[in-house]
């Protein structure tokens, strides 16, 4: 089975914080956990190095776009790999193959007609002397009378134009802009309304979108599709690959979800692949996870899909993991007035599979979520270092002290083996339905009762008075914490790859139950340090939070 995976594309204006990564890191969960059930992966994603984002943060720190986005990408790169993320490829959208997949598939929907030029009115600042990109203009949303910008409410999740505006401003330089008469290309979107409706019926009746992604996209059908421009008047990006026509560029939406494909392309010609098979529509049992934040969702079960049945012969997005909203310390995170935890900072400072385990058991899944620093660390220590981290220790540790590091030879518990073969089916199931907060909490709760398992049969007493029940007993927590290291390694995989250099386990994670024959541990340290208490004020403080 061929399965692939996109992540969005984060734009590289700044640094990744704790938000993306809410939105980002089922992606890789589900990738690890296919690649251990032995399926053929692509798991893609990449810097966003063409939108107006990047040229407002160039224009404001005086330097070149190719400077801001060279830095932010290479940090991304950096980040990413620190917290384990394992993308087949990580792309950016200012190269070679990105520019050619992108004019292609323009140009390919303007010989089918879906693609028109149109007379239209655009937002023009005089005093700056430019027609401005819909994130240039900002004003109040018509729908919510929320603060918006001329693309997107991040309130509502309305997509806009930027004439749609109460109240419009210019983003450079808070004047008004007047509006003047322009020709752009449009996006006969319109023309799909049936298809996707039929897309989405078919979406719910299979279970494969979160529920967020359903209702969203059923309001925008509800409304009724309209066409889209897919130019405009950009200083950076693909440039429209018709004569006369060279000067603007393709827009952003169009651009940047087309990033999916090119980098699967520049995936096949670099790794010499076959980049086709993981988007055959006609392969059954292949499957297209799309994994993103709330405020993409329209551009992943509308757009993007719109566009490849534009297209043709392209797989439609099969499953869309999309998390709702991640606040910080119970207020919304803003990169403006720097309150965010940097995705940097606190790898500097904190083990990644805490990062990773937090995030997950904390993910905004079905309804918003909230990051705190006093549940993360509670979390660390009660759960990571208090349950799992004690009961590989308390195990390990045992048996190098009391039996020379050598692993006693008995019998499995039949009740924790059924469990736990049992928990490969449930946990996968979960996995591959986009459910990471419930598959990691029911192999926590198999921890619980592994710990209890080790209190019960008290092998320090039996080590003494009945020398086979010891031995069954650390013998079964021993195929326990093997199992441990397959099952959490797609949620943990810096602690389960210390597991197995624990148990001298050199083949790689299975998805399935097994049992080591090796017969000695070596090396045995604690999977996690304690986070001393101090740390909870110490980062709100850097919010600027009491305590």
């Amino acid at each position: 089975m061929s399965i692939f995976i996109g992540g969005a594309w984060p734009y590289a204006n700044g640094s990744l914080h704790l938000g993306h990564i809410a939105g980002l890191l089922p992606g890789d969960i589900v990738a690890r956990y296919y690649r251990q059930k032995g399926e053929e992966v692509l798991y893609v994603s990449g810097s966003d190095c063409n939108g107006t984002p990047i040229a407002i943060r160039a224009r404001q720190e005086g330097k070149d776009v190719s400077t801001i986005t060279d830095y932010y990408h290479q940090e991304f790169v950096h980040c990413f790999e620190q917290l384990g993320f394992t993308f087949d490829l990580f792309s950016r959208t200012d190269k070679e193959t990105h520019h050619q997949v992108v004019q292609e598939l323009f140009k390919d929907l303007l010989d089918k007609n879906l693609i028109y030029k149109k007379t239209v009115q655009q937002s023009f600042c005089e005093e700056c002397d430019q027609f401005l990109p819909d994130r240039y203009v900002e004003g109040t949303c018509p729908h919510c009378l929320a603060e918006a910008r001329g693309d997107q409410c991040d309130t509502c999740s309305s997509i806009l134009d930027p004439l749609d505006l109460l109240h419009r401003k210019c983003k450079l330089c808070s004047q008004s802009p007047t509006v003047k008469d322009t020709e752009h290309f449009y996006f006969a979107l319109s023309l799909f309304q049936t298809k996707l409706e039929a897309f989405l019926q078919e979406a719910k009746i299979n279970g494969t979108w979160r529920e967020n992604a359903i209702h969203l996209t059923e309001r925008y059908l509800k409304e009724g599709l309209h066409d889209r421009a897919v130019s405009r008047d950009l200083s950076i990006g693909i440039s429209v690959p018709v004569a006369g026509f060279e000067d603007k560029k393709i827009y952003v939406w169009i651009e940047a979800v087309s990033g999916y494909l090119s980098s699967s392309i520049e995936w096949g010609k670099t790794m010499n692949k076959d980049w086709e098979g993981f988007w055959n529509p006609d392969a059954p049992e292949g499957k297209a996870y799309y994994v993103h934040g709330k405020d993409n969702i329209p551009f992943h079960t509308i757009i993007w899909p719109a566009l490849l049945l534009g297209k043709e012969k392209l797989k439609l997005p099969s499953h869309i993991i999309s998390n709702e909203y991640l606040t910080l310390e119970r207020k919304k995170i803003s990169t403006s007035k720097n309150y965010a935890v940097w995705l940097p900072d606190l790898l500097s400072n904190y083990h990644p599979d805490s990062i990773r385990y937090y995030v997950t058991i904390n993910a905004p899944e079905k309804r918003d979520a909230d990051f705190s620093w006093r549940e993360f660390v509670h979390s660390h220590n009660g759960e990571l270092l208090g349950a799992y981290g004690n009961f590989v220790n308390r195990t390990l540790k045992f048996i190098e002290k009391s039996f020379d590091s050598k692993i006693p030879q008995g019998t499995m518990d039949l009740k924790l083996k059924a469990r736990i073969t049992e928990l490969y089916k449930i946990v996968g199931s979960k996995i591959e339905n986009g459910e990471c907060k419930v598959a990691i909490e029911l192999i926590f709760d198999l921890i619980r009762g592994a710990n209890k398992y080790f209190d019960l049969q008290k092998p320090w007493v039996t080590a003494i008075e009945n020398e086979i029940d010891c031995h069954n007993t650390l013998y079964t927590c021993v195929q326990v914490i093997v199992n441990l290291s397959n099952l959490l390694s797609p949620f943990l995989p810096f602690s389960t790859e210390q597991i197995r250099g624990y148990l001298n386990m050199n083949e790689q994670p299975s998805w399935k139950y097994i049992q080591t024959s090796n017969t000695t541990i070596n090396n045995i340290t604690a999977l996690y340090e304690r986070i001393d208490p101090s740390a909870i004020e110490k980062e709100r403080n850097k919010l600027g939070l009491s305590s």
